[in-house]
């Protein structure tokens, strides 16, 4: 795993033996994203139909095809991983092939939990609970992680074709699609349109909304179990405070937290947990 990565730093904090499941969830996860994203026009399908075969033969005891697959195998019965968020993470890349606007919050709700919360359900099993209300916290956090790289995201996916601020926001706050073309276009001196602004700024609350649930969701017997994850919240909540200092100017730079700070929030959340 890449150290740019913003997971790098809080799988740091696990032992040997779950920082390698992590890593082999982390790299069959990735692999089945970018079978949509740099799939050839109309390979797409195919590919995920390949990784459904994939995922059943990691349950099923077959040999894998794949060296994401091969890698996973092993950890399944170990850590006790779940099928179903294999299955739901599948359905959830599947959905960008043909979903590429969400009429409401309802709806993009059930892409997070399908793409993001589905991986938080597969990490909490190999970070390990005791409180089964671990698992709501994994799936609030995973919508929280979810709504902030959409937010980051506008522009790269504005490119692609592809909308996934909820088209009831737009309405809400007196703007259409057509205004963040013209804010990317600009892509510089800030956001211009005071209506974006408000519609981007609602977007960052409701990811806070999200990583508050997470927090409120935690059990205190679990919480040294799930560091690394806590680890996590920390840096993307940090990436949201950079997005709203910045005044949601998210068109002119990719916002990024440095390296060295990734480090230092890993390192004071890991310590807090000790307390």
């Amino acid at each position: 795993m890449a150290r740019d990565t913003n997971f790098y730093y809080s799988f740091l904090v696990l032992p040997p033996a779950k920082r390698r499941a992590i890593v082999a969830v982390w790299d069959f996860c990735r692999a089945v994203d970018d079978a949509v994203d740099e799939a050839a026009a109309g390979d797409a399908a195919a590919e995920l139909a390949r990784w459904r075969a994939e995922v059943g033969s990691c349950f099923d005891g077959s040999v894998p095809r794949t060296r994401q697959g091969r890698a996973l195998q092993p950890f399944i019965p170990e850590f006790r991983l779940p099928r179903p968020a294999f299955e739901a993470l599948i359905e959830g890349v599947e959905m960008d092939l043909h979903t590429h606007r969400y009429a409401t919050f309802a709806d993009l709700y059930q892409y997070c939990i399908r793409v993001a919360s589905a991986v938080g359900l597969m990490c909490v099993e190999i970070f390990g609970y005791v409180d089964p209300a671990s698992k709501q916290y994994a799936v609030d956090l995973g919508v929280a992680l979810q709504l902030t790289n959409i937010l980051r995201d506008v522009p790269e996916d504005l490119a692609r074709g592809r909308v996934y601020i909820p088209l009831e926001d737009f309405a809400r706050h007196g703007c259409c699609e057509e205004d963040l073309r013209i804010e990317a276009d600009r892509a510089g001196g800030g956001v211009q349109s005071a209506n974006v602004k408000r519609l981007l700024g609602f977007q960052a609350q409701r990811a806070r909304e999200y990583y508050a649930r997470a927090g409120a969701a935690l059990p205190r017997q679990d919480a040294r179990r799930l560091v690394a994850a806590e680890i996590m919240g920390a840096i993307y909540r940090a990436i949201l405070d950079r997005i709203e200092r910045a005044d949601y100017d998210v068109f002119t730079t990719r916002i990024r937290v440095p390296r060295p700070e990734r480090a230092l929030i890993a390192a004071r959340t890991w310590l807090g947990a000790l307390v």
